[in-house]
């Protein structure tokens, strides 16, 4: 019996420890990036020209508090959305037809459930309800980092409900992410570990941002965009956020 409850005991505290050490890694984190300055910001946008195929491509990524967000590309002479998400809708530009197309159900439910994670959902777990894990660390091109686990609310995937986990690694020395992994649940690259890799941080307005991010598949292609200006609390049009109505 005296085992057993030593056994608890050593458990309990481990349990303890690890709470505290990811709470320490993700404020320090917090406070490197600007703390309580992001209270202040409602929402941000990012602009770039990104080189692809010999043509430059403006693109305009726009997030907000509230989860709003559009991404926006001029592409020879047309504007298009990538991406859009209104509060309760997901949509985008077909890039054939040009009409604005709702996104399939799952994508606008999966939209809401992570909704307020601005500016991450690392740095808010605890009032979104995930749970977060340091599970010691690793390298990351040479950059010693925390590895932490990101168990998300569950997703859907063609009407299922499965895991949403993420996997966030903070540099050990200048307390930011460098990167994000998670799987891929659906579609021809299913299966395999996406990636998004973050460096270039520069201040705005009292708050540090990524920017250059590169996206792509672990061990495979990928993409960097680097964007020549960020904004906080930018004036907007909001029409940009909502679906078009027929």
């Amino acid at each position: 019996m005296k085992k057993l409850f030593l056994t608890l005991l050593t458990f309990v505290a481990a349990v303890s420890l690890n709470a505290q050490s990811v709470d320490e890694v993700i404020n320090q984190y917090y406070e490197t990036i600007g703390g309580k300055k992001w209270d202040e910001i409602k929402g941000m946008r990012m602009t770039a020209n990104v080189d692809q195929g010999g043509m430059t491509i403006p693109v305009e990524v726009v997030s907000m508090r509230d989860g709003r967000m559009y991404t926006q590309v001029t592409f020879m002479g047309n504007t298009m959305i990538m991406a859009a998400f209104d509060g309760k809708t997901s949509w985008r530009t077909n890039f054939m037809t040009m009409a604005a197309e709702e996104s399939p159900s799952d994508d606008s439910e999966n939209a809401k459930r992570s909704a307020k994670e601005f500016p991450s959902g690392l740095i808010n777990y605890k009032s979104l309800g995930y749970t977060a894990t340091l599970m010691g660390t690793e390298k990351v091109e040479g950059t010693d980092c925390y590895k932490i686990k990101l168990e998300k609310k569950t997703m859907l995937v063609e009407g299922k409900e499965i895991p949403n986990v993420e996997y966030h690694y903070i540099d050990k020395d200048n307390k930011v992410p460098v990167m994000t992994e998670m799987e891929i649940t659906s579609g021809e690259m299913k299966g395999q570990i996406a990636q998004n890799k973050f460096s270039d941080y520069q201040e705005v307005d009292g708050v540090f941002v990524a920017f250059s991010n590169t996206s792509g598949i672990k061990d495979g292609q990928s993409q960097t965009v680097q964007f020549e200006k960020v904004e906080m609390n930018p004036t907007v049009d909001e029409s940009k956020f909502s679906f078009p109505k027929k």
